[in-house]
Order: structure tokens, then sequence, then C-alpha cells
């Protein structure tokens, strides 16, 4: 049986925008007015736009927030893709700021995943960024050109691996299954936002059986190496102030073991203009649901400041 749920503070409007091809779901909290900067806020990989729920709530003041599912998450279709690609991700977010702040720029924050692609568009699209928040966005170790062909070789075995059913996602017999693995996966995650995520983060796409509201395309290894020294080409052309938030668990120790080190993550920050970095106590990598009060608190100080 569910628990007890979490309690929602601020209620989102949900609604689908054309966007490129596909037909985007994205939450909104707020409305827009003159004077205040839209705060746009990107989830990361296998999550959800209501993640930010709970850091949303925490917020002091009445923002305008424009959050979106990536396509093949949550509400968003994927148009039947068996690959993800960063391009697109970027292409997404410059037409969702086009549509929901066509004649302003926004303060963007973007979780893991979402926080690789909002630095990244901060430095493709300068001039729309006001202030940039990265929750965890660590970006990927720097590879070689003599990696290239078996990354190629692996994203092709993968793609075709998932053409025949393979690398399929788990599915679960009951919504407290789902609210289960979600703490197994987050020791810190009440059971209350466990069971409130756990309705947004899946649906029961069959009867008994609850499925994740992400495709198992985005299990497909990306094709494309990491390269660091373009990558830094980019984030030399980031013109907002930047603020880096870590949870105090090391995530890059965890993830890597040494092939790709938080002091290295630092040493290439110190190649954007305006950048500064906070630690948030007691969390994890998923610190907008283990902290969401200093998540929001350090945000609006931040976007706040002059």
């Amino acid at each position: 049986m569910i628990g007890r749920m979490y309690q929602v503070k601020r209620i989102s409007n949900s609604e689908f925008v054309p966007t490129r091809t596909l037909n985007y779901h994205v939450r909104r909290w707020g409305h827009p007015a003159p004077g205040k900067t839209p705060l746009v806020m990107v989830h990361g990989w296998m999550d959800v736009a209501a993640s930010f729920q709970f850091v949303v709530d925490a917020l002091k003041e009445d923002h305008y927030i424009i959050a979106p599912d990536w396509r093949g998450f949550g509400l968003t279709p994927s148009g039947g893709a068996d690959c993800f690609w960063y391009p697109d991700y970027l292409a997404d977010l410059d037409a969702l700021i086009d549509h929901y702040a066509p004649d302003q720029r926004v303060n963007l924050v973007g979780h893991s995943m979402g926080g690789n692609v909002a630095m990244m568009y901060a430095g493709i699209r300068p001039e729309r960024i006001a202030k940039l928040i990265n929750l965890e966005g660590f970006g990927m170790p720097a590879t070689q050109p003599d990696q290239a062909a078996g990354k190629y070789a692996q994203w092709m075995n993968e793609v075709n691996q998932l053409g025949q059913g393979g690398m399929q996602l788990k599915t679960y017999a009951t919504l407290e299954h789902v609210a289960a693995r979600l703490m197994k996966t987050n020791k810190r995650l009440t059971k209350d936002k466990a069971h409130w995520l756990a309705g947004h983060w899946s649906a029961e796409l069959q009867p008994g059986q609850w499925s994740i509201l992400g495709e198992a395309a985005h299990k497909v290894t990306t094709a494309q190496l990491y390269r660091e020294d373009e990558m830094l080409a980019i984030y030399r052309c980031i013109t907002a102030p930047t603020l880096m938030l870590e949870a105090s668990d090391d995530s890059m120790a965890i993830w890597w073991k040494g092939k790709f080190t938080l002091a290295q993550h630092h040493e290439r920050l110190k190649v954007v203009a305006d950048f500064k970095i906070s630690q948030v106590p007691d969390c994890g990598h998923m610190l907008h649901h283990d902290q969401p009060q200093a998540v929001a608190d350090l945000i609006e100080r931040f976007i706040d400041s002059v």
C-alpha cells in the first residue's frame, strides 16, 4: 500500500508544445510578468521535469518556472529514436526558450545530464542566459581520436541489440515497488517523496506492470567522442555568472573510480569567465531531492545577486 504522499505546495501546469518534430511536455509554475526573468530547469538522465517539485516548493519567491521533459523522458515522445544526441537536446532547449521567452534572457538550471546541456547551451547562446546554475553536471572523461573506431563499433552493437529487443528497462508490479526502487537508489530519499515521484517517474502502461517513463534507447552509448578541447572552447564562450552546486558525496569518485576526478572538473571550470562553486551538505547526486531547501536558497541567492 502506498504510504503518506508528499504534499505539493506549488501546483504546476502541464502542457504540450510543438517543438521541432515532437510534442514536448512542459511543466510550468507561476506566471510571466514584466521584469520577471524566467527560470528554466532541465532534468538529468532517466529523470523527469516533476523531479524539481521539491526545490520549487522550497523557493521563497514566486518565480515563473519552465521545466520540460527531455525527448524520450516523462511525457515527451522520442519520435521512434533508437539513440539520443546532445545536439538534439540543445536544439530542443533553444526552441523552447524561443517559445516561452522570445525576447528575454533566462536563468538556466540544469541537473546532471541537464547540467551538461545547460553549460553547453550557455556557451553556444550566451546572449540568452542571465544566470547559469549547474547541479552536479560534471561532463565526461576526455577521449582520444584513437578511441573513435571502438566508440562507433560499440554504438552500432548497442543499436543492433536494442533493435533485437535487448536493453529493455525493468518493469514493476506496483507503484509501491517503483517507490522502493527510487529509495534503494537514493538512501536519503524519504518515503513521502519517493511515493510522489513514483507517480511521475512511471506509469501503469499495462495492468500490473508499471513502466519507467524513459525509453530504453537512452541506454545506448553515444558514438561521439568527448572532446575536452571542444568543450573548453564552448565553456570559454559562457558570459553568464555561473554557479556550480556539488553534493557533499563525491559522485565522481563513485562513478569514474579515478578515470575522471572532481579536481579535473574544477580545472575545466576555470576557463569560465565568472564562476563559483558551492557544496551542499549531507546529500548525494540527487541533491535537489535530498536538500531541496538548501538548493533553493542557493539558487535564489545567486540569481538575486548583482
